[in-house]
């Protein structure tokens, strides 16, 4: 597996609104600390594998792609990351907290009827966190709309990323926001599927085909080769939305 390391291991950043850090706090991780980080949350998890799939996605995402920090998580031209799969938040929420938008110290709190982080992430308790997700098909949609909305309102810069699971597809409600965004041709969106064969139906050619077919970019890698995800992260896509399937191993294997 090829990893990016950066810094030392995370102090935990002190929460000021929700469990956000202080302003301007960004605590730097390696990837190698995230294991740790995700062992202090003992919370009755019912979603294990959707955790630990995510997790190296989301790590290249937030170190080496997406422009948002704590300082700037409510900047209009921040980049926008949208987890649809929000029905394993174990892994997003430790990358969030290596991160310094939420406070390690909180992580044990994991699933506790009053603790902020619930086992499906909530946009108003978490800091960082731009919508409240985990029932299936919603993600992609939601995505959609912020994108097209950021093109309203002429704001080129702001990518927005959505993470969705395989078996998110078996929701009509994706399909019609895949073949819309290539429609427009909504090119500041991007899509993440994690793809670790727990979707009920499949698809002829595989997942990126139904993408591609309705004029998306498309790229399917390693889903724990994180120097092969930053490249699909990063590829050029002019004018077409972009899609990188990130296969790991099956989730029953």
């Amino acid at each position: 597996m090829t990893t990016n390391a950066t810094a030392e291991t995370p102090t935990g950043a002190r929460t000021e609104a929700r469990t956000g850090g202080a302003a301007g706090a960004r605590t730097e991780a390696r990837f190698e600390d995230l294991p740790a980080l995700m062992g202090l949350m003992t919370g009755d998890e019912k979603h294990g594998p959707a955790a630990t799939s995510t997790l190296d996605a989301l790590w290249v995402l937030y170190d080496r792609v997406l422009r948002v920090t704590p300082a700037t998580a409510e900047d209009q031209d921040r980049d926008r990351f949208l987890l649809s799969k929000g029905h394993g938040p174990m892994a997003y929420y430790a990358v969030l907290a290596a991160k310094g938008f939420i406070d390690p110290e909180v992580l044990p709190s994991f699933g506790g009827y009053d603790s902020p982080l619930g086992h499906h992430p909530d946009r108003t308790l978490v800091a960082g966190v731009e919508i409240a997700s985990g029932s299936l098909g919603h993600g992609l949609p939601l995505g959609v709309g912020t994108a097209l909305g950021l093109r309203a309102q002429g704001l080129a810069d702001p990518a927005v990323w959505v993470l969705v699971g395989d078996a998110e597809f078996d929701e009509g409600s994706n399909h019609e926001a895949v073949a819309f965004a290539g429609s427009y041709g909504l090119d500041r969106l991007h899509v993440v599927v994690i793809d670790n064969s727990s979707a009920t139906h499949g698809w002829r050619g595989g997942i990126a085909a139904r993408f591609e077919a309705e004029g998306w970019s498309t790229v399917t890698v390693d889903g724990r080769d994180h120097e092969a995800l930053y490249r699909a992260f990063t590829a050029g896509h002019p004018g077409r939305p972009h899609v990188v399937v990130a296969r790991v191993e099956p989730k029953d294997s």
